[in-house]
């Protein structure tokens, strides 16, 4: 009797178009955020705090969760930097920080399409450990973290981005103030 070969599963797709983000939790969110000013020139941030209302839809380790953290939004380049400042209920964020303390947490990925990433990354062996949507102010936006960071020592963000987003609770440095101070 033939046994017919296993195939080898394809390389995620999601992942063929590089890192669009890259993610850091840290303990003060604007003490961060005017440092990466400072120091670096990075920036403008734009803020924002996720949980409800803003995420109408969130699930940890698969059952629903209320929790809120704030995050400050800029570019380097072409890649995203998110600071994520975990405020309360259970997240990715917290288990970080018992585990690790602060750094870099995640790396994210973008998909067009939220549902066939999840079954793409659930046939590759990888959970769904938290996610959230309807961030977008057309209730669109999707975010899904995958339990990788034991095979990967971080974990991989999935990322479906609103076609809009909500004006952000402040932007640091303000614009009209975005010469960097040691230029």
């Amino acid at each position: 009797m033939n046994t017919p070969p296993v195939e080898e599963p394809l390389p995620l797709p999601f992942l063929q178009n590089g890192v669009a983000q890259v993610a850091v939790v840290v303990k003060d969110l604007d003490k961060t955020v005017e440092m990466y000013w400072k120091v670096f020139g990075i920036g403008p941030w734009h803020f924002y705090t996720y949980g409800q209302p803003l995420v109408q839809n969130a699930s940890y380790h698969g059952r629903p969760v209320i929790h809120h953290f704030r995050i400050a939004l800029t570019y380097f380049g072409p890649t995203r930097i998110e600071l994520i400042e975990h405020k309360d209920g259970d997240s990715v964020y917290a288990d970080f920080i018992k585990d690790h303390g602060y750094g870099v947490q995640h790396l994210g990925f973008l998909v067009d399409n939220m549902d066939e990433a999840i079954k793409q990354a659930e046939a590759a062996g990888f959970k769904i450990i938290m996610d959230g949507s309807g961030f977008g102010p057309d209730g669109d936006g999707h975010y899904a973290y995958l339990d990788s960071e034991k095979d990967f020592s971080l974990t991989i963000e999935l990322i479906q981005r609103p076609k809009n987003r909500h004006t952000p609770e402040k932007i640091y440095p303000l614009p009209e103030d975005t010469s960097h101070p040691n230029k």
